[in-house]
C-alpha cells in the first residue's frame, strides 16, 4: 500500500479562499474589516518566520493585520499592558502572542489577559472549558486544522480507534477532545506510555504532536491508518516530522507531510478564527 498524500497546502488554499470571499462580504454589508493583532516577544528566528506568514496570509484574504514586535527584556507588565490596549481597540477582532515568551512571563497569564471574544488560538481558559464541555468557544488552530484534514480523506471519524501522541494544551490535549466529539474512541500517549507501539497499532487514527523527530516508526502504523503529524523539528537544516514518513507511507492509507500539511492549516484556521470572531461582532 502507498498512503495518499493529505495536501494542507491546497486544502488551506480552498480554505482562504472562502474566507475572502466572506470578508469582502462583511466589508461591504457591514463596514467592518476583520483585524488580527500578532504580539512576538523576543528574537527567536523560527516566531519571526511563523509571523511574518500569518501576516502575509491576513493580508492575502483582505484581513487588516497588525504586528508588535516587543524587545526581549520586556516585562510581563509591559506585555499586559499592550493586551489591554489591544482588547479595547475596535479594529481588533483578535489577538494572538506568539509562544515561546521569553523568560520571567507566564503564559497563562498573558492567555488570561485577552478577551475570550478575541483569544483567536483558543487558549484561554474559559475558551478551553467550554471546548471542553463541548459549548461554543474558539477552537485551538491546529487541532481545528488536523480534524478538518482527517475530515478531507472522506473516511469516517466516528467509531474509529484514535491514538494522540502527545499531551499539550496546545495541541495534543484539544485534539483528543475534539476527536471524542466526532465520536472516536480516543487514546493518548505521551512520554511515560509504556509500549507506544502497541497502542499505535491498534489505531485507524494517528496524530503525532510531540516535537521528537521520526518517533513514530513506520512499523508501529496499522495497515489502512490514516497518520496526522503535527510535529516539526529543525534536523541538518530540514524540517522533520515525528512520524517516520518514507515507512509511515507504505503502510498508512493516508498521511500528511512535514511540511505542507498541518502547518498551512493552522494559519488558515486562524484566519477561520479571525473572520468568525468579526462576524460576532457585526451580529
Amino acid at each position: 500500500m502507498t498512503a495518499k498524500v493529505i495536501d494542507g497546502k491546497a486544502i488551506s488554499k480552498e480554505i482562504r479562499e472562502g474566507i475572502s470571499k466572506e470578508v469582502s462580504e462583511i466589508k461591504e454589508k457591514f463596514n467592518i474589516t476583520p483585524g488580527l493583532a500578532v504580539v512576538i516577544v523576543g528574537n527567536d528566528p523560527a516566531s519571526h518566520t511563523y509571523v511574518g506568514m500569518k501576516e502575509k496570509s491576513c493580508t492575502s484574504v483582505g484581513m487588516y493585520s497588525e504586528v508588535h514586535r516587543l524587545p526581549e527584556e520586556t516585562t510581563q507588565e509591559e506585555l499586559l499592558q499592550l493586551i489591554n490596549q489591544l482588547n479595547e481597540d475596535n479594529k481588533i477582532h483578535g489577538i494572538l502572542v506568539q509562544v515561546p515568551l521569553p523568560g520571567g512571563i507566564n503564559e497563562n497569564i498573558i492567555n488570561s489577559y485577552i478577551k475570550t471574544e478575541k483569544d483567536v488560538d483558543g487558549f484561554h481558559a474559559i475558551n478551553s472549558g467550554n471546548l471542553f464541555l463541548g459549548e461554543d468557544s474558539i477552537v485551538p488552530c491546529t487541532p481545528k486544522g488536523i480534524i478538518e484534514l482527517i475530515k478531507s480523506t472522506g473516511a469516517s471519524i466516528s467509531g474509529k480507534n484514535a491514538v494522540v501522541v502527545g499531551r499539550s494544551n496546545i495541541v495534543g490535549k484539544p485534539a483528543a477532545v475534539l476527536l471524542l466529539q466526532e465520536n472516536a474512541t480516543v487514546t493518548i500517549c505521551h512520554s511515560k506510555t509504556k509500549d507506544l507501539k502497541e497502542y499505535l497499532l491498534k489505531a485507524d487514527i494517528v496524530v503525532a504532536a510531540v516535537g521528537k523527530p521520526e518517533l513514530v516508526k513506520g512499523d508501529m502504523i496499522k495497515e489502512g491508518a490514516i497518520v496526522i503529524d503535527a510535529g516539526t523539528t529543525v534536523v541538518d537544516g530540514k524540517l522533520v516530522g515525528d512520524v517516520e514518513y518514507s515507512k509511515a507511507c507504505e503502510v498508512a492509507s493516508h498521511i500528511t507531510p512535514v511540511p505542507g500539511g498541518v502547518g498551512p492549516m493552522t494559519i488558515a484556521m486562524l484566519l477561520e478564527n479571525t473572520l468568525e470572531a468579526a462576524k460576532k461582532k457585526c451580529k
